[in-house]
């Protein structure tokens, strides 16, 4: 079992925010912010970055012929539409969340600085980190283990759809297999579509943990902050 983490960084896909109200659900946004305020009142710091994927992909916008940063831009600024939007569902809970932005976006959220997320995470709040490393050509995936290490996160947590780490596509595959712990070295050498290589080999070399969890699950949050054996844990070398 790990132990309880104190700090740590939710990564999102902007499809978990989706819901029969559209691309971006209010319904769902209430679920997630609930999850998370939980979680913090319990004692835990919680950053968050969210993909764009749910509004704008650049990747799609490349392939269809956009120049690749202009994409990737429109890609990151949908990450911010998401932040504001999750941050509305906090603060109508109750929950001060404030949005801090890679890319200047002055009249709707602060510029990020690791000072200031820091400082934010240490007073109660729920930070949101929108627009990725504000670099084209790096996903979301890998801001969110940028900003990880930044903030001093004991964990990165990443939220999918299912309820761990497999050996192939547990959706097509009724024999795939779930590691419960699993060592960075394998899921390179596996090509396991866990995170891009850069955010896997980021979290490696720095010796940052990696919990893949179901968001789906009610609770999940609180039990993989509590050290419980939640879907599945990437960590540095066999423990």
């Amino acid at each position: 079992m790990a132990r309880p983490y104190k700090r740590v960084l939710l990564k999102l896909s902007g499809e978990a925010l989706e819901g029969p109200g559209g691309a971006v659900d209010p319904q769902t946004l209430d679920r997630v912010a609930q999850e998370v305020i939980t979680a913090r009142q319990a004692g835990a710091q919680i950053a968050i970055v969210i993909g764009g994927g749910n509004l704008f992909r650049g990747l799609t916008g490349a392939a269809s012929g956009m120049d690749r940063t202009a994409a990737d831009t429109m890609g990151m600024l949908a990450t911010v539409m998401n932040c504001v939007a999750l941050q509305d569902a906090f603060v109508r809970a109750g929950q001060a969340a404030p949005v801090l932005s890679a890319i200047p976006v002055m009249q709707v959220c602060d510029p990020f600085t690791r000072r200031g997320a820091v400082a934010s995470l240490e007073a109660g709040e729920v930070v949101l980190l929108a627009g990725g490393t504000g670099n084209p050509y790096f996903t979301t995936d890998t801001a969110a283990a940028l900003r990880a290490l930044e903030i001093g996160a004991e964990a990165l947590l990443k939220a999918t759809k299912v309820d761990g780490i497999y050996d192939k596509d547990p959706v097509v595959h009724a024999d795939a297999k779930r590691f419960a712990e699993i060592t960075y070295h394998e899921v390179i050498e596996r090509q396991l579509k866990v995170m891009d290589l850069t955010a896997v080999t980021l979290c490696r070399d720095n010796a940052l943990p990696l919990v893949v969890f179901k968001m789906t699950d009610g609770g999940n949050i609180g039990r993989v902050l509590a050290g419980e054996d939640v879907g599945s844990r990437v960590i540095e070398a066999n423990s």
